[in-house]
């Protein structure tokens, strides 16, 4: 399968990616003679409604009407996630499997990241009942070293059997390493395994990346054990954080009894026509590098530049390695879940957390309830002083309910809840807007309500703006304040300060507003950024009372939702920020009058 126009997107962009501008390297694969395509979902369907103002559904119909009605499109779905990092009742994942069918979608490749199977079950029945292919998934990465209790063959081979065993309808079966760490040698002999247990004639597919550097070695293990189908990507989005390119497979295999089947100059020609499509796109340096620490700290291709970028829009991508080296241990500690979308970032944001912080003193609310039980069962039990601290910081209590019973029960979940939200809006309720408001939440309503921004990252010249006169904002600076000395960089409104990047807005400021700010009350007190985000919600506004600890406004960071409390009850006096409005960590966002 040729997966450029979706976990290649997400490997390399951050699946930040315009539909008009692939579609014409789409049509040169096609005529390359590619028929096989991962074309969304996963990270390429709440994306499009992120960061590229794109319905995602029109995407794929678009995608459909490039490839033709005999291609074979293949999207990706998380069990009882589907496309999102959170877990949904059972109204949504059928209509999940409803709306994907309705269009243009063959197949979905489905997986639960904690390969706990009865998180596949209904999942499974949707997508076959729907009229769709289900390709059915085992996790698989490699544990940092000196770990041991799952992930290795013995424990994939049990998972596949539970899977027959629950009876969930299946046209293939994918072993699928987003890390790239599974060493090849377990693939080779979990294949085998799978090819005895399963029925004859099964249909198995293998899905790696090359962060680790042994993508291509994986590949042939997957194959000599029996794997009939292997996961290949196009250039500028191959190698890297991604799949093996089709090239370098294709000279791989030269002289085996292997073949892919395809016209390798036309492909040659695709790659020429995608590099073009892409030129003008950011390429960060990340993508295209093997990352040696990987096996330690198992980053997947498809999380690592989705990341990357997100530190880089909230200046501190300086961060990244220490949170390369957090991961370790929020892998260790939390249960052992394979590192892949919902799980990856769940360790990223407590990883994160783990560096911005004291290590565990604040929880990412995602890691804490997938240690406490609330996404499934991990593979092994997490570490109880975690699960200790998970329950305290949240006031949840440890449970082995199944997500699906927990979120059928939800109010503010599902089919009836979205309407809701659609009509209080003023939004119309079709089916893919009631898919959007309960997979996207507030980003996908500012989508529907025409107030979506796009956060693609291209490579243009600097132009003036006419009728603008130049303004000196930026620069390097030695500052020395009170005989201490600072290395300030301004770049238009963001400045770094000895590395540490902030947020600023200068304005000139009248000499009596300037007196009349500097002998403000003193029983004013900030209500500030605790990392840098994005501004989600205003919670209370102006002249609203707060107590100590309530949410003022609400962040979105790295995915996740951080609130930014009032560290004193008294009456909000003034809201410095807006929905939408990038922020530095430290920034001032409200003020309280106590």
């Amino acid at each position: 399968m040729c997966t450029a126009f979706r976990d290649g997107f997400q490997s390399v962009y951050g699946a930040r990616v315009l539909t008009k501008d692939f579609l014409p390297a789409l049509q040169a694969a096609c005529d390359a003679g590619i028929d096989y395509f991962e074309a969304g979902g996963g990270a390429r369907f709440q994306s499009l409604y992120f960061y590229c103002n794109e319905c995602a559904f029109n995407m794929m119909d678009q995608f459909r009407a490039t490839a033709g009605p005999d291609a074979n499109l293949q999207t990706l779905a998380r069990g009882v996630n589907v496309v999102g990092l959170e877990s949904q009742p059972s109204d949504i994942i059928k209509l999940h499997a409803d709306l994907f069918k309705k269009h243009g979608i063959t197949t979905i490749r489905n997986f639960d990241a904690l390969n706990d199977i009865d998180n596949l079950v209904y999942s499974g029945h949707c997508i076959v009942d729907a009229g769709l292919k289900h390709q059915v998934c085992v996790t698989l990465m490699e544990l940092p070293p000196g770990c041991e209790g799952a992930h290795d063959a013995d424990f994939y081979t049990d998972r596949l059997q539970q899977i027959l065993d629950a009876d969930i309808p299946f046209d293939s079966v994918c072993f699928k390493d987003a890390s790239g760490t599974a060493v090849p040698a377990k693939v080779h002999e979990t294949i085998k395994r799978a090819r005895k247990l399963l029925p004859n004639g099964t249909f198995i597919h293998f899905h790696t990346h090359e962060t680790a550097g042994i993508s291509v070695q994986a590949n042939l293990a997957a194959l000599d054990a029996g794997a009939d189908a292997i996961d290949l990507s196009l250039a500028p989005c191959s190698g890297g954080t991604c799949q093996p390119d089709i090239l370098v497979m294709w000279h791989a295999l030269r002289g085996s009894k292997y073949t892919l089947g395809i016209d390798i100059e036309k492909v040659r020609e695709a790659e020429e026509v995608f590099k073009e499509c892409m030129s003008d796109y950011f390429l960060p340096p990340e993508a295209t590098t093997v990352e040696p620490l990987i096996p330690w700290s198992p980053m997947p291709g498809g999380a690592l530049t989705a990341n990357t970028q997100m530190m880089r829009d909230n200046g501190i991508l300086d961060k990244y390695p220490d949170l390369i080296k957090a991961m370790s241990e929020v892998v260790r500690r939390g249960g052992y879940g394979t590192s892949v979308t919902p799980v990856s970032q769940f360790y990223i944001q407590q990883a994160l957390n783990n560096v911005m912080f004291k290590p565990w003193e604040k929880i990412a609310p995602s890691y804490g309830k997938m240690v406490l039980g609330y996404f499934g069962k991990t593979p092994v039990e997490p570490d109880p002083e975690i699960v200790k601290i998970a329950s305290e910081q949240l006031d949840l209590e440890p449970t082995t309910r199944s997500p699906l019973e927990i979120n059928n029960e939800d109010p503010e979940k599902g089919v009836d809840a979205a309407k809701k939200t659609l009509e209080a809006e003023g939004l119309s309720i079709t089916d893919e807007n009631i898919f959007i408001a309960a997979a996207c939440k507030e980003k996908g309503i500012a989508y529907l309500k025409g107030e979506a921004t796009v956060g693609v990252r291209k490579v243009e010249p600097e132009k003036a703006k006419a009728g603008e006169p130049a303004a000196d904002s930026s620069g390097k600076y030695n500052l020395t304040v009170n005989g201490r000395s600072f290395r300030v960089a301004v770049d238009g409104a963001r400045v770094t300060v000895n590395g540490k990047a902030y947020a600023v807005d200068v304005q000139s400021t009248a000499a009596a507003d300037f007196a009349k700010s500097s002998a403000a009350s003193t029983d004013e007190v900030e209500v500030a950024a605790s990392m840098p985000g994005v501004v989600l919600r205003i919670v209370a506004n102006v002249n609203a009372r707060v107590n100590q600890g309530d949410t003022v406004i609400l962040l979105e960071a790295m995915k996740m939702e951080v609130n930014a409390t009032a560290p004193t009850a008294g009456t909000v006096s003034a809201i410095d920020v807006k929905p939408g409005d990038h922020v530095a960590n430290g920034q001032r966002l409200a003020t309280i009058r106590s």
